[in-house]
């Protein structure tokens, strides 16, 4: 690998190559943009596309992509090339300001949820200059919204930059009033954290459920799971490390922070985690983070599994977005400082957090929705399905004490020793750290954890930023009336605590004491997408995001459309394949085993009537049981799968296919893993979990 600091970033046209090839007045224009967040000046495009251009082209590039996010969770490109014909037969590379700003793909080709018809096409990309373009395959990548031609937002950055807007618009009003005039903008950070499998590519492209669905639809776990712990943390495999590093390398050319990396808990399960950036930046970022880990798993013989849930019985993937709020100052809201009972401007943000995370537990929740994450929420390896906010002791007794009116005794920092004098003493922090909670406090910062690793961030942190923006207005509604702020900002903080407390719960997530508590406090528990879903379109949510120009109504309905849309047809694309595993290989597999027993019988029986044959029969008694329920659920959920697709409403088919299909594909995966765990290896269609699982 090459020195880190030379390959930082090489690929991007960024700060320091904008101010080496623009113009001093262009690089300023263009600096303001990115730094304060205001509109582009048209007037310097064409200078900025000709440097970009040339830099692009040293760098080999010989075509450009308006590089955007389309409602499919993954990013899309039309490439075009800088050529252009001159009148004496040759051509010239030419790139100009009109198409760095605006491109015109086919929007609809792409999920719209009604927004747009297949006769009414037309789509444009905007070029985002927030977000660094860069080269990647020899072209060059420009970071762009995509909108309808009504201008309706098609993709998840358009949002995503509108409620970047709305937070800083209304986090700005608060600061200020602490006296902190030098600050010009408050922005929201984040860094995600991703979880991901690797597995032999062979005998990925032997399992038509991976190749299809992402995830395994039939398999008896090894003897050995994860409940050794061995791998979390451990040695990485050679062949692992090596794909590891290739992966960093690349995303450090493209400026992508990746900093930590390890074993996580499941076997053949791993994480890659960055350092903090600016929030559209970091979806950008993860969203090329997750593109080159499948491109670079390739080249190592491996395959790079996404999905939330790829093997049943051991951990899942999700991805831990790690959300902070900062000042262009340098000045972060969500920082407790020595003395957190003292400083006012991180309580009433924390208790912004708090109120918008009790008021809003049903965007939370629907921000991570899919029939994925389905598979992994609330199944004691992830957050459970309740929204619940951990504070730890320290600021859970600050707020308490607050609302009593009463002075909290701040502990002083506390000096850990281990025991042996070698060691040097640590200062324990101020929180622990809670896995079972979906939303915990983690020091400076909120860790998000029930997004599923296959998701875009950018749903959870729309939900995140907006919510806490309507409540910061309403804040700053009261505070720029105070006649006294310092008692004003303590009432406030006294009163959210005291209504939405019950958001508040430092203990185990996992636990079934937990689940009456919450109802108790009135806590939702949304535990399937189907029942979390028709909450978005609430005429209360839709108004709320009216009111901060974040969703337009028919935005909010065509969302919704295209989440209920997707969740049938992934159903439905697991429910074919399993159909076709199940009567192509498995129930063939079966029958042809049993046939081997019956003739082992035979022969026994022939050699000498008085031989054993006990096991023989039972074997065979079992398998073809097994085998005869195999047939029959198959048939019918053939027919429920014929059924679904006669509803025609959105959401009664998404019902169906979660109450009816979805069980019916339990009750076969149920005898065919039966079967698998008696049926000879020579015989099983299929590499098996601890072929998968162990042998990379």
């Amino acid at each position: 690998m090459n020195n880190v600091s030379e390959i930082f970033g090489c690929n991007v046209f960024n700060d320091a190559v904008m101010y080496e090839r623009l113009p001093e007045a262009t690089y300023n224009k263009l600096k303001s943009t990115i730094k304060e967040g205001k509109g582009i000046d048209r007037s310097i495009a064409d200078e900025v596309a000709l440097a970009m251009k040339e830099w692009a082209i040293e760098k080999g590039a010989t075509h450009f992509t308006h590089w955007f996010q389309p409602l499919t969770g993954i990013t899309a490109e039309k490439h075009d090339s800088f050529i252009a014909p001159t009148d004496d037969g040759h051509i010239i590379m030419e790139f100009s300001g009109k198409e760095l700003i605006k491109g015109e793909p086919d929007a609809s080709s792409f999920p719209s949820g009604g927004l747009r018809a297949t006769f009414e096409a037309r789509g444009y990309t905007v070029w985002d200059p927030s977000s660094y373009a860069f080269v990647k395959d020899g072209t060059l990548c420009i970071p762009t919204a995509f909108c309808s031609y009504c201008g309706d937002a098609l993709d998840n950055k358009t949002t995503l930059l509108r409620s970047m807007d709305a937070i800083g618009k209304q986090a700005l009003r608060v600061v200020k009033l602490f006296g902190h005039t030098d600050v010009k903008r408050v922005v929201t950070t984040v860094g995600p954290e991703q979880e991901y499998f690797l597995v032999d590519k062979k005998m990925y492209e032997a399992r038509p459920d991976l190749m299809f669905c992402g995830r395994t639809l039939i398999g008896t776990m090894p003897p050995k799971g994860q409940e050794m712990d061995d791998h979390y943390f451990g040695v990485i495999k050679p062949r692992v490390a090596a794909f590891m590093r290739e992966l960093d390398s690349e995303l450090w050319k493209l400026g992508v922070l990746a900093k930590t990396e390890h074993n996580e808990a499941a076997p053949a399960q791993h994480e890659l985690a960055p350092i903090f950036t600016t929030t559209n930046i970091a979806s950008d970022h993860n969203q090329l983070t997750m593109e080159l880990m499948k491109k670079i798993a390739d080249k190592h013989g491996l395959v790079c599994l996404l999905h939330e849930k790829p093997f049943k019985g051991v951990n899942g993937s999700g991805k831990h977005n790690n959300w902070s709020l900062s000042t262009d100052t340098g000045i972060n809201l969500l920082s407790p400082g020595k003395n957190p009972a003292e400083n006012l401007l991180f309580l009433i943000s924390l208790a912004a957090v708090i109120t918008a995370v009790d008021k809003h537990q049903d965007l939370l929740r629907i921000s991570v929705a899919t029939a994925g994450n389905d598979h992994r929420l609330g199944a004691n390896e992830a957050p459970p399905a309740i929204i619940s906010i951990f504070l730890g002791d320290e600021l859970t007794g600050i707020l308490e004490s607050i609302e009593k009116g009463t002075h909290y005794d701040s502990t002083e920092l506390i000096k850990m020793t281990v025991g042996s004098d070698i060691i040097p003493y640590i200062r324990k922090d101020n929180t622990d750290r809670n896995r079972t909670s979906p939303f915990a406090f983690t020091g400076n910062k909120f860790e998000f954890r029930m997004l599923g690793s296959a998701s875009s961030i950018s749903d959870a942190n729309v939900m995140m930023n907006t919510m806490v923006a309507d409540v910061f207005k309403d804040y700053a509604d009261r505070l720029e009336k105070a006649e006294d702020f310092k008692t004003e900002c303590i009432n406030i903080i006294r009163e959210s605590v005291k209504e939405h407390k019950r958001i508040i719960f430092n203990g185990d997530g996992y636990s079934e004491e937990w689940k009456a508590i919450a109802k108790e406090r009135g806590l939702l528990n949304l535990e399937s997408t189907v029942d979390a879903l028709p909450y978005l379109a609430s005429e209360e949510n839709v108004k709320f995001f009216e009111r901060h120009g974040v969703f337009s109504r028919n935005e909010i309905v065509s969302r919704l459309e295209i989440s209920l849309e997707n969740y049938a047809k992934t159903l439905h694309i697991e429910a074919l394949t399993l159909i076709d595993m199940m009567n192509r290989e498995v129930i063939p597999a079966i029958t042809a085993y049993c046939d081997t027993l019956c003739k082992a019988v035979f022969n026994k029986q022939r050699i000498n009537p008085s031989l054993d044959t006990t096991v023989e029969n039972e074997l065979i008694a079992r398998l073809s049981a097994a085998n005869s329920e195999i047939y029959h659920l198959t048939a019918e959920l053939k027919m429920q799968v014929s059924k679904a697709e006669k509803i025609e409403k959105e959401y009664e088919k998404a019902r169906f296919y979660h109450d009816h299909i979805l069980k019916t594909m339990e009750d076969i995966r149920r005898y065919s893993d039966s079967a698998e765990a008696v049926v000879s290896k020579n015989y099983w269609p299929y590499p098996s979990y601890g072929d998968m699982l162990f042998r990379i």
